[in-house]
């Protein structure tokens, strides 16, 4: 079985009715690295074999991504939780420097509002030791956690 399109994500629909109600859900388990890969085969959690072949422009693969629908069955994406650390400033300058010495590593990061998730605007990046060590040394309050990830960590496009 080869997928060419994803069909929808179970985290976009209503709570009730489920149209997907009584459907058995097979398990494609993804890390986050494999989300922005277009094509590529995997395995289910049932061990069926399947190709995921999604066109050029095709937007990264998602937690909860259907991939397949069939009678009694449906295959859906999982995504693995990530080791991450969120980063909490206090103010505006606290972020302001946190943001520019890691952007200036060119890390990887995510940005939050406020919400119940994570109760104040975040910054979101991989871990790393070196990352720990500079929050621990500027007093940035943060967390190491193991969180999934809305959308893979990507690299901005930029230049100098």
């Amino acid at each position: 079985m080869i997928i060419e399109k994803v069909l929808g994500n179970t985290h976009d629909l209503p709570p009730v009715p489920d149209p997907y109600a009584g459907l058995h859900r097979e398990k494609v388990v993804l890390p986050s690295t494999q989300l922005v890969k277009r094509v590529q085969r995997v395995t289910t959690d049932h061990g069926k074999e399947i190709g995921i072949r999604l066109p050029s422009g095709s937007g990264d693969l998602r937690d909860g991504d259907i991939l397949h629908v069939a009678e009694t069955n449906m295959i859906v994406v999982s995504v693995l939780p990530t080791d991450v650390l969120v980063i909490t400033p206090r103010s505006i300058h606290e972020m302001g420097v946190v943001a520019h010495s890691l952007g200036n590593r060119h890390l990887q990061a995510q940005f939050f509002e406020a919400s119940p998730e994570y109760g104040a605007a975040v910054m979101v990046c991989q871990y790393d030791h070196t990352v720990e060590d500079y929050l621990k040394h500027v007093g940035a309050p943060y967390d190491r956690q193991e969180r999934v990830m809305p959308v893979p960590f990507r690299h901005a496009d930029h230049s100098h």
